[in-house]
């Protein structure tokens, strides 16, 4: 069968080959109504099929970027690759989607075989134990932006959450309900995962500033599969905690879970909180507050950044964008 081309449909629809290119890329602005509907109906006419491989050489871009996220189980990342999808449809880009699972090496394996596709840039959360891989990117100024997570001394493009903040509107809001005893719960820092260690810093702060002592057998970090155990030893203290903040939506999830095993009640024997606002929350008996990140901004953000390092091949002056949250309200707290 013989392959149907960009000249066979411009001498079908009787226009030129430049006025067919105009359509598949979108550029409306000086073509009538009646030549977009003649153009589209000998497209489908003739079963046309765009040769992506020409076009990305001829306009040496494969008008593909590539989204590599830690954990694409956390309710923040789905909303933000959604965001980032709507984002580079418009820019008519596709986007590749890879998970990294929170692994340095898969995450190495990812952005290797992105770039062995061409892609044109890459959104990153990054696992942060890649630091040449990400210097070698920045060397050769293949745009790249960080999302949710930095690496300190790198200014490489990041937008992620004032997490210092998250934490304080959660500290504020059990304190001003005239609890003391607050501890804070998240996945593990081993690997001094930015957000993780931020909001730590950000309770301890919070509580100082609030008069209260720092104490350390409140602050729990653990593998989700180990919350479990730390919500356990947080119980068997002398004196429990009378509120919990959960350092994330998976977190979080582990924290009801445990609390509905062992019939502790929310909030009459403990208040919670969770940083990431999930759709559960609110139909949640009792509804759960929430600290909320504004996602889809900030991944629009973060398309924009890469879309212009594509266009212009240049960094911007800025590199570092923070988001401010927000708390809902509801009962859990």
């Amino acid at each position: 069968m013989k392959t149907i081309t960009i000249a066979d449909v411009a001498k079908h629809a009787n226009v030129s080959k430049s006025t067919v290119s105009q359509f598949l890329n979108q550029r409306f602005d000086y073509m009538s109504e009646k030549t977009k509907r003649k153009i589209e109906a000998t497209i489908q006419e003739l079963n046309y099929q765009p040769n992506f491989v020409a076009r990305s050489l001829k306009q040496k871009s494969t008008f593909t970027v590539g989204v590599v996220v830690a954990n694409i189980l956390h309710t923040f990342s789905t909303q933000v690759i959604r965001a980032i999808e709507d984002y580079f449809h418009e820019q008519g880009f596709h986007i590749i989607v890879c998970n990294a699972d929170d692994e340095p090496a898969k995450e190495k394996k990812y952005i290797e075989m992105l770039r062995a596709k061409q892609v044109d840039g890459i959104i990153i959360f990054p696992t942060g134990e890649n630091r040449a891989l990400y210097e070698k990117m920045k060397q050769d100024r293949f745009p790249i932006v960080f999302m949710d997570r930095t690496i300190e001394d790198l200014e490489i493009s990041t937008v992620m959450l004032d997490n210092h903040a998250a934490a304080k509107l959660a500290v504020d809001r059990f304190v001003e309900q005239g609890l003391d005893r607050i501890a804070i719960v998240t996945t593990s820092i081993i690997r001094n995962i930015s957000p993780r260690v931020e909001r730590i810093e950000g309770y301890k702060r919070a509580i100082e500033k609030r008069g209260l002592p720092i104490r350390e057998e409140y602050v729990k970090t653990a593998d989700v599969d180990h919350i479990s155990e730390v919500l356990s030893e947080l119980y068997s203290l002398p004196e429990p905690p009378q509120a919990i903040l959960a350092g994330n939506d998976i977190v979080l999830v582990e924290v009801l879970k445990f609390m509905k095993e062992k019939d502790i009640a929310i909030p009459e024997d403990t208040s919670v909180i969770g940083i990431d606002d999930v759709s559960f929350a609110s139909f949640f008996t009792p509804p759960v507050t929430t600290i909320a990140q504004p996602a889809v901004e900030m991944a629009k953000q973060a398309g924009t950044i890469l879309f212009k390092q594509i266009k212009n091949s240049e960094q911007a002056e800025q590199w570092m964008y923070r988001y401010e949250p927000t708390l809902i309200s509801r009962h859990s707290g």
